[in-house]
Order: structure tokens, then C-alpha cells, then sequence
């Protein structure tokens, strides 16, 4: 009885609403790209590229994830617990947002796109596996991006819209 009931309850929680059906993202959800190629990224909304520009990934190219993630922590003047600064602080390397991602089965808040307090390292291959953005587009991207956002880090020579193609983001 027991292995009848567990297969009871899979089947339910398989066909209840709450499980996702169709495509994800959907056509027209916000979507963000990263290429470490050549660091830069590029904002997705309603069918269009709406924002790119100039970011700082990993010292090395395995730092820096890739792959599809989902942004799952948001925070304005986030801590830098590695070295025990407070938010808003202007020693502060995260700038003033944090915009988490779930890569390598983390919570959030060992990935994550964020400003910076040294904006000459825009750019560069310099950061310890995150996405480092100029304060103005992180803040940008911060009022823009919902919770669930799906972010794509790549390493590829490809244009922008070449990859949202592809991964059928764009028609």
C-alpha cells in the first residue's frame, strides 16, 4: 500500500497546477546573457534586446559558471561576507546590488551579478566567479529583473542575437 500511495501522491503533484507546464522562460520574460569571451552582457525583454554593455567575469574561465540559471536573491548594499564589510560601505567590492543566482546548487549568494567599487575592472577577467557590472547598469538591471529571471553565462564568439535565438528567446 504504501508504494501505490507514493505513486499517488507523484502523480498529482505531477499534473497540479503549481508544476510547471509549457516553456520557460516564456516568450517576452526578462532574460539575461553573459559572454566571459568578450565580457559583456545583454537584457532581454519582450522580444528585444534592451540593455547591453560592458562587465568583468573570472580571473580563470572555469570561475565564472556557465550555463542556465535562475535568479533567486535580490539585495540593495549587499555584505561582503568573505571579508566582513558592511553594505554601503565604500570598501565594499559588491557595490550597492546583489542579483544571485542558483549556480552549482547554491543559495544565491555565492553567484551572483553586482556592481563595484572599482569600476576600471569592467571589462576584465579579474573577478573570483562572479559577474562584476558598472554601479549604473547593476542598478538598472536590479529594477528590471523579477525573482525567477533566467540568467545564461557563455563563453562564445556568437552575437547576441545569434544566442537568444538559439535558445529561443528571441524569434
Amino acid at each position: 500500500m504504501g508504494q501505490l500511495s507514493l505513486f499517488l501522491a507523484s502523480f498529482i503533484f505531477m499534473i497540479s497546477p503549481i508544476w510547471p507546464l509549457g516553456e520557460n522562460p516564456l516568450p517576452g520574460d526578462p532574460y539575461v546573457i553573459v559572454n566571459k569571451a568578450n565580457n559583456t552582457f545583454a537584457y532581454i525583454s519582450e522580444g528585444e534586446i534592451d540593455k547591453t554593455g560592458r562587465v568583468a567575469t573570472g580571473k580563470s574561465k572555469d570561475l565564472t559558471p556557465e550555463g542556465e540559471f535562475n535568479i533567486i536573491v535580490k539585495a540593495v548594499d549587499p555584505y561582503y561576507r568573505k571579508k566582513d564589510i558592511p553594505g554601503g560601505d565604500p570598501d565594499n567590492p559588491l557595490g550597492s546590488r546583489w542579483i544571485g543566482f542558483d549556480a552549482k546548487d547554491t543559495d544565491g549568494r555565492t553567484y551572483g551579478l553586482h556592481g563595484t567599487n572599482t569600476p576600471k575592472a569592467i571589462g576584465h577577467f579579474i573577478t573570483a566567479g562572479c559577474v562584476r557590472f558598472y554601479e549604473d547598469d547593476i542598478i538598472w538591471l536590479y529594477d528590471h529583473v523579477p525573482l525567477g529571471t533566467k540568467v545564461l553565462i557563455v563563453d562564445t564568439k556568437k552575437p547576441f542575437e545569434q544566442i537568444a535565438k538559439e535558445e529561443h528567446i528571441l524569434e
